[in-house]
């Protein structure tokens, strides 16, 4: 069969915003170690998890009906060997194992029940429900002494029509100040935000639908300094072929303000405290070239930082601007390198600012087409800085395998803390590598991101069929702290 370029295969809303946020202290206080991630903790027991979407791995006959691996984190970090399989078919997950529900396309993390366990949210949006194809479906998934096991769907509008995806981005934090974490699901139609507490059958205290028109991803991180987590809904319009993103801040009772950052291109982004000041700062990648009614961007892609303030961050500021032709940062920008298809934000060497991965997945690499690399960047006091910027790729001594056609390296990141040193570890998902799908975890370290003892996972050894094209490593979560770190 001839193969489809990855990128012109995906399912509406491919570019999944990844979900990151930072803390340190309150505004104004001394800078603390920043960490990386909300509670992804699904077993209790002290170590953040990971889990990672394959929302075309293959359920017994059915192709593409999807499955979520949750890799549970330990003082040597993950192993293939250390999971739980989820899957629509698995015992107390509501629906049904069907043929292209793509279960696994979008993913969060928060104790939504409040028993000190995390839990999974997992988005399906090409599910269809009764007579209605890609009506979509959102479950949360249990966290348990055991891990992951059983979960519930949370309710949708009844009158979703047709093509609705509903659950292409999914999003969780405390967004009302109340201490429960809330979640908000994306479609194309209809946004949805469901506030906590959550009971077991997936009720929750309320539910309402979102005055936003059609968004596909969403972000949630703390950038006002509140302790409360803000929601931001990146999207390209018919006004705005570059990219706009909707900010809605919670400012008491039930009341919530809406910013939009016209200025904001792109449809990825993350959050996290890069100068350390206290309040997370938004990063975007905008992978698309300019073109055409698009005016603005860079050839290749590019990445911009807005600095949060007492009220978010400013529409009126001049973020920083990184792209491959920046001083400093490897290679060259170069037509459809998708560099900004993907971030992600953690604190790989431990000085209290936050640091930034971008992934440029279509990256062409010794004559492989789309084999993908990956540049890490670092905070400082003054922003993010391109001093000891270094692409990563599998040409990388220590990084296993090698550059090949359509790998796409770096379609999806995640930084996070999975050993408990207090320094994130980067995650590199390559949905694409042999046509299974990889994960790569490399090390954070005091100095910088290491390249001793890197773990490559396929989806094969995490416990998926080895059918072609699952997409393991496709979907890499990182979700929202509602609360500052201790």
């Amino acid at each position: 069969m001839q193969h489809v370029p990855f990128r012109r295969r995906v399912v509406p809303g491919a570019l999944l915003g990844a979900l990151a946020l930072s803390f340190c202290c309150a505004p104004g206080a001394a800078a603390a170690p920043v960490r990386s991630g909300i509670e992804a903790d699904y077993n209790g027991d002290g170590y953040l998890d990971l889990a990672v979407g394959a929302p075309n791995a293959k359920v017994g006959s059915r192709e593409h009906a999807g499955a979520v691996v949750v890799l549970y984190g330990s003082a040597s970090g993950v192993s293939g060997g250390r999971r739980t399989v989820v899957h629509q078919d698995s015992p107390g997950v509501p629906g049904t194992a069907e043929r292209n529900d793509r279960f696994g396309r979008s993913l969060a993390s928060a104790d939504l029940d409040g028993d000190g366990y995390s839990d999974l949210v997992v988005g399906s949006p090409s599910e269809t429900v009764g007579s209605v194809p890609y009506r979509g479906s959102v479950t949360v998934l249990w966290g348990g002494r055991q891990g992951i096991a059983g979960g519930a769907s949370l309710p949708l509008p009844s009158d979703l029509d047709e093509e609705s995806v509903m659950g292409t981005g999914v999003a969780a934090g405390d967004f009302n100040g109340d201490g429960r974490n809330d979640v908000t699901a994306t479609g194309r139609t209809q946004t949805r935000t469901y506030f906590g507490a959550f009971t077991r059958t997936g009720a929750s205290a309320r539910q309402q639908t979102e005055n936003l028109g059609s968004t596909t991803n969403v972000v949630a991180g703390d950038l006002s300094g509140d302790g409360v987590a803000e929601r931001l809904y990146p999207r390209f319009t018919t006004d705005d072929p570059a990219g706009v993103i909707s900010y809605v801040r919670w400012t008491g009772g039930s009341t919530y303000t809406t910013t939009e950052l016209t200025g904001a291109d792109g449809e990825t982004a993350a959050v996290g405290d890069v100068n350390g000041d206290g309040y997370g700062d938004l990063v975007v990648g905008d992978a698309l070239d300019p073109g055409g009614d698009r005016t603005r961007g860079h050839k290749g892609g590019q990445l911009t930082v807005w600095y949060g303030g007492p009220t978010g961050p400013a529409p009126a500021q001049r973020p920083t601007v990184v792209h491959q032709d920046t001083p400093g940062v490897p290679g060259s920008g170069e037509s459809a390198d998708g560099f900004g298809v993907s971030v992600a934000v953690g604190d790989i060497d431990k000085d209290g600012y936050a640091d930034v991965a971008v992934g440029a997945p279509y990256e062409d690499l010794n004559g492989s087409a789309e084999a993908g690399a990956v540049t890490v960047l670092y905070g400082s006091k003054g922003g993010l800085t391109t001093a000891r910027a270094r692409m990563i790729t599998q040409d990388t001594a220590g990084v296993p395998g090698s550059p090949e056609r359509y790998d796409y390296f770096g379609h999806a990141l995640t930084l996070r803390d999975l050993t408990g040193d207090g320094r994130s570890d980067l995650v590199i998902g390559a949905p694409e590598e042999n046509s299974y799908g990889m994960v790569t975890v490399l090390r954070g370290a005091a100095s910088a991101l290491s390249t001793s003892g890197v773990v490559s996972i396929t989806g094969t050894a995490a416990g998926l069929s080895g059918a072609s094209q699952e997409w393991f490593g496709m979907v890499l979560p990182d979700a929202a702290r509602s609360r500052p770190a201790t």
